[in-house]
């Protein structure tokens, strides 16, 4: 799948086909995360893969809909970087989109799950045995999608970019 045709495909898939997930697509999805840039090349970032269906049945607590994916990423970071600021959150949303996107050209669905973990964070860190001096900021389901995702409508280019300073206008239009 072309670069391009992989960002307009990716969707957020919260139900899933039965099948499985070979590991060598795992690792290619880790590998991209792996990848991805990381301030002061910190490198903060770490995986739990989850392929037990007990677990991701208990996971399926944090936010119902996923426990039918086959396997479950979740992202640990390191926050050691704050003595130079918060940028391990960028670090972790660059990872992430990044594993996102490759899910998508390798024909998987997943859904970016943070908001609804960081509300059970530490009880989703004593469940996977996360230390105490790492976050799980995301989990990731990862499967065939169920159905076709919907795009939700998008603003227009028009509508978003402003020219030379704030609401000027495209010079060519």
């Amino acid at each position: 799948m072309e670069f391009f045709d992989v960002i307009e495909k990716r969707r957020s898939v919260r139900n899933f086909k039965p099948g499985d997930v070979p590991e060598s697509d795992v690792e290619n999805i880790l590998e991209t995360g792996r990848a991805a840039p990381s301030g002061a090349n910190m490198q903060d970032r770490e995986f739990i893969v989850i392929r037990d269906r007990d677990t991701i049945a208990k996971l399926n607590q944090i936010q119902p809909g996923f426990d039918n994916g086959p396997v479950v990423i979740a992202v640990v970071m390191s926050t050691a970087a704050t003595r130079w600021g918060s940028f391990w959150v960028e670090d972790c949303a660059a990872c992430v989109e990044n594993m996102l996107l490759a899910a998508t050209a390798l024909g998987y669905g997943s859904v970016w799950i943070e908001g609804t973990l960081l509300k059970k964070e530490q009880w989703a860190k004593k469940l996977l045995g996360v230390p105490d001096d790492r976050r799980l900021y995301v989990l990731l389901p990862v499967g065939h999608p169920a159905e076709a995702g919907k795009q939700a409508p998008r603003r227009t280019l028009d509508e978003m970019v402003h020219y030379e300073q704030y609401g000027g206008q495209n010079p060519k239009s």
